[in-house]
């Protein structure tokens, strides 16, 4: 490319003809640019954002992997806790019961899970210790009948701490009458707030031996839960932990197999909007092709005396296509820092907005959170904008091959 190729475009960007429409419209195609990649940017950090908390809240209250017998209760699981524990790489091993029950307070009655566990050993396999607002783990001991409820299920039914509820086993006893459900009252001695809805609202701990009791387990577990220095690596390496224990073989899963469903549906989700909203970019770019068609029809008399100076098409052809990158680039580049400005304040912009409007956008029992967490990856900046500035380049090349086949003799043959 001459210089004067790129004189001549950037002149014809800035020409002040007729008002200054022309460079108007070039500053509008770049503005509806701008916001079309600056949303998509949004968006897509939005996406990674959800899911990287969703990620972290999952993993900050549930375990990382779990191995379960194939035929029931584990009643050899104090042998396999210790073998797990030498393996590399494992940083907890505890085992637990697990159960669904009814729960009953006064007039509410409400569907729950049951998890039986040893507090002391608990603190290391999750985080869910630390996240108990009311009350203590350590309060969980065998005998006492006590239990630590989610803060929403204790909320649906409305008990607080000190009150009692009732615990309806999903197995009744057989007695000369009839089945008899069986049940127990429970002290709630304390509250957690996991900051997931699913698991405040659907989850319940109370010490293993009473939770043995109350399911008739007896002295077997329902599996052992483990936690790992890099939980990433979860999905291979409890496998390759259950084929060296040997045995009659244990049916495994991992928080990836748990929460498939979460993460599958933010993939989709995303995937979804990156084409819905790209259409909103290629429009924004394809408007360069109206903002050049309109430059060519203004300088027709230009294109034909730079021909009859000696200019080839293909000169006459980079002049003009100069002209839409520069206005494809300078959207992108806009649109990008937008974007991520954007996304870096989105959680005090949309929380000022909720308090304007007295309304809330994100509601926790559908959403499993309450804020609007963004995460902007370089990845998807650098793939927007590259997408972005494609459709531009794309945009400029019939305005740019119309200018290079005008014929001089038809341009001048009215001036």
């Amino acid at each position: 490319m001459s210089a004067y190729e790129w004189l001549i475009g950037t002149r014809y960007l800035r020409s002040t003809h007729r008002r200054g429409f022309v460079s108007f419209v070039a500053l509008m195609s770049a503005c509806g640019l701008m916001l079309g990649v600056a949303t998509l940017i949004v968006v897509l950090s939005v996406m990674n954002g959800f899911e990287r908390e969703l990620r972290n809240r999952i993993l900050a209250v549930t375990s990382h992997a779990t191995i379960t017998g194939l035929s029931g209760p584990m009643s050899d699981w104090r042998a396999l806790q210790v073998q797990l524990r030498q393996q590399p790489g494992v940083q907890a091993v505890v085992p637990y019961i697990a159960s669904e029950a009814m729960f009953a307070a006064g007039p509410h009655m409400v569907g729950a899970s049951v998890r039986g566990v040893l507090p002391q050993e608990e603190r290391r396999a999750t985080g869910l210790a630390q996240r108990v607002i009311a009350g203590s783990l350590d309060d969980l001991k065998p005998g006492s009948y006590a239990i630590i409820l989610g803060s929403a299920l204790a909320h649906e039914l409305g008990v607080g701490v000190g009150d009692s509820v009732v615990l309806i086993a999903p197995e009744g006893t057989a007695t000369p009458t009839g089945v008899v459900p069986r049940m127990r009252r429970f002290t709630v001695a304390g509250l957690f707030k996991s900051g997931m809805y699913e698991f405040d609202r659907g989850l319940a701990l109370v010490d293993l031996d009473d939770a043995a009791r109350l399911f008739r387990t007896g002295s077997g577990v329902t599996g052992l839960r483990l936690a790992f220095d890099d939980p990433l690596r979860a999905p291979a390496l409890v496998r390759r932990l259950a084929r060296s224990l040997g045995g009659p073989g244990f049916y495994v899963t991992d928080w990836t197999q748990d929460h498939a469903n979460f993460f599958r549906s933010i993939e989709i989700t995303k995937s979804m909007l990156f084409v819905i909203l790209l259409m909103l970019v290629a429009v924004a770019a394809f408007n360069i092709v109206a903002t050049l068609v309109m430059i060519v029809k203004e300088k027709q008399t230009d294109i034909a005396i730079l021909r009859t100076l000696g200019a080839a098409p293909r000169n006459v052809l980079l002049t003009f296509a100069v002209q839409g990158v520069l206005i494809g680039l300078a959207g992108t580049l806009a649109g990008a820092l937008l974007g991520k400005l954007l996304a870096d304040n989105l959680e005090a912009l949309v929380r000022a907005l909720e308090k304007l409007l007295g309304t809330q956008f994100l509601d926790a029992r559908v959403y499993y959170m309450s804020d609007l967490p963004a995460y902007v990856e370089g990845n998807d900046v650098l793939k927007v904008c590259g997408v972005a500035l494609v459709l531009c380049v794309l945009a400029t090349i019939y305005p740019a091959w119309r200018a290079a086949r005008t014929a001089p003799a038809e341009a001048l043959r009215h001036e």
